[in-house]
């Protein structure tokens, strides 16, 4: 029999280490199982003529927040064409009302709840023949199919608590590799797990729904991180829910990791900040530079919030243990926020922001709560008057606390964050920025209600009209226009820094009475690379083309220049190298 597995990706960079992982587990039992990967960018169309051909016997959908409407459209039209078709469905947006869900969706045989290694191999096995599927634990499912086209399936649904009771969790060695090569990763982020559950109680989170934790045998981790590392994957993204939970698993894996860089691969980790030890903090102190990346979730500083959501977390610990690893310059901090916790009003918000963004991360994602299914959350919404939207992703509209002005006011400061801070291409005229407003959310406040009230809020601009945009913000301030020169250069900088532009910005000083100074510097640079050692193969005239020189006298003085090299990058933030060089 032919049996498919399908996976609609929100990006596709992204893969899905769920299909993977039912696919290697039914294969090792001698069921093979095709896989067949998409994005929410195709169309149905696209999916569902890629799904026909395959002409599957079985087909199952991996579901998600991010794919189930795309999933119900390409399902429900597939259904109409085979209805002969079995289609099952699991993942954690169907599985914790999966009797609703199939009598929503008649085109669905059934559901697949929790963990589906084992239940997926013997619901194949049921259709094969050597199985009943009466028999098989973790499912819902529909008893008979209608052959009529238009009316969907018939039958009871079979939810018994005795013949399908929930399946007990698998032992994570029996799960084999997932990858047998990286040829349809070559351009995506490759998923990898050496746990599974969380010991944390959060009430947002479907981890805390299995607070079971288990583990990988390590000989077997060491084993499968040395098979990435082999093949020099770009990189590993591990889905471990709290990674380092258990600290001697943490240690052994970043130790290993540390013995065993071959300088290309990047992991990374979600981890508690305020559970990082001390030997964990010297492992990655020795490390590469960009070899691993953490993500940190602090969510709210507020205690009441904290302690109503039932997160433990001691944040002058991750303070001090955040801002030891940025000193180290060498690990690419990551760190969360949730807008719309309970407890937690605009400011409130405003203060945990500000305290996340003193520590300086490489990224700060500012997050909207999601009320999903099968979470604490979901059962305690009314209580704190939390109303969030119908359909997927679920997010919230409005609490106790926080209007829905404040919540889009909120989104305008995300959108702001995400384009002037995360990306990394504002980040020396930014702390300038700063020193206009009371606090850093007060800045991207009122940068994202300039958005707003000129029409620039949610269009596409390019990388210069940010810049340009930002000069129109900053105008309006009365020490914005006095010192609009130094941010104007502080902004030549950043520019710089990303790339070597070909054409320099209208706004941009002329620096054509440099050209001497600039000729005389790269026929010396050429003669001794005493600037650029790393630059030994080139003559002046190609090592102007490869670099460049930027004069920023309201900063570093008419005599001075910044020399910015782009044959390396920074492994953190992925700028040019750069350096203050004299010019005679």
């Amino acid at each position: 029999m032919n049996h498919v597995l399908a996976a609609i990706n929100a990006k596709y960079i992204h893969s899905n280490l769920a299909v993977y992982d039912l696919r290697a587990y039914a294969g090792a039992h001698g069921v093979p199982v095709a896989v067949r990967e998409y994005t929410i960018n195709q169309s149905m169309t696209e999916i569902l003529a890629d799904l026909y051909r395959q002409k599957p016997d079985v087909l199952a959908f991996s579901c998600y927040i991010w794919n189930i409407s795309l999933v119900r459209d390409v399902a429900g039209e597939l259904h109409k064409l085979l209805p002969g078709l079995p289609i099952w469905v699991g993942g954690p947006e169907v599985s914790f009302e999966a009797e609703r869900f199939l009598e929503e969706n008649v085109w669905a045989a059934g559901v697949m709840r929790g963990e589906g290694e084992q239940t997926y191999l013997e619901l194949l096995n049921a259709y094969e023949g050597r199985a009943d599927l009466a028999e098989v634990k973790g499912i819902t499912y529909r008893e008979g199919i209608s052959d009529d086209r238009g009316t969907g399936r018939s039958g009871r649904i079979q939810d018994s608590p005795r013949v399908n009771a929930d399946r007990e969790p698998l032992e994570l060695d029996r799960i084999p590799f997932p990858y047998g090569d990286l040829t349809d990763l070559e351009h995506r982020i490759i998923y990898y797990e050496s746990s599974r559950g969380c010991p944390f109680s959060c009430c947002y989170c479907l981890s805390s729904v299995d607070r079971r934790l288990r583990f990988r045998n390590l000989a077997l981790v060491f084993e499968e991180l040395q098979f990435f590392l082999d093949r020099r994957a770009p990189q590993v993204k591990f889905v471990d829910r709290t990674f380092n939970c258990r600290p001697d698993h943490a240690r052994s894996v970043w130790q290993y990791l540390a013995e065993h860089d071959n300088g290309v691969t990047n992991f990374h980790f979600e981890v508690a900040a305020d559970l990082l030890d001390e030997e964990m903090l010297r492992i990655m102190a020795g490390m590469r530079p960009g070899l691993i990346q953490l993500e940190i979730g602090v969510q709210s500083t507020n205690a009441q919030t904290l302690e109503a959501i039932g997160r433990v977390m001691d944040f002058e610990r991750v303070k001090a243990v955040t801002t030891r690893i940025q000193a180290g310059r060498n690990v690419h901090r990551h760190l969360d926020l949730i807008a719309g916790l309970p407890h937690e009003d605009l400011q409130s918000f405003r203060k945990s922001f500000n305290e996340v963004y003193a520590l300086e991360p490489d990224q700060l994602q500012l997050g909207f709560l999601k009320v999903l299914k099968g979470s604490r959350m979901y059962r305690m919404a009314k209580r704190w008057g939390c109303v969030y939207q119908s359909r997927e992703p679920y997010e919230v509209l409005c609490t106790d606390w926080l209007d829905y002005e404040d919540v889009l006011r909120l989104k305008q400061v995300e959108e702001m964050v995400e384009i002037y801070y995360n990306s990394a291409q504002f980040r020396h005229v930014l702390p300038a920025c700063m020193r206009l407003f009371p606090d850093a959310f007060d800045f991207f406040d009122n940068l994202g209600s300039f958005y707003r009230k000129r029409g620039y809020l949610f269009r596409s601009h390019t990388r210069l009209r940010r810049y340009e945009i930002l000069q129109e913000f900053l105008e309006l301030l009365p020490e914005g226009r006095e010192h609009m020169a130094e941010y104007r250069e502080w902004m030549l900088f950043d520019l710089y820094e990303r790339e070597n532009l070909k054409t320099r910005p209208s706004w941009a000083t002329d620096l054509s009475g440099y050209r001497q100074e600039f000729r005389d510097f790269y026929g010396e640079e050429a003669r001794n690379h005493a600037c650029l050692p790393d630059h030994g193969d080139c003559d002046a005239r190609r090592l102007a083309g490869m670099t460049h020189l930027e004069v920023l006298p309201h900063i570093y003085g008419e005599e001075t220049a910044v020399l910015f090299a782009y044959r390396k990058r920074n492994p953190l933030h992925h700028g040019a190298m750069w350096r203050k060089v004299r010019l005679k």
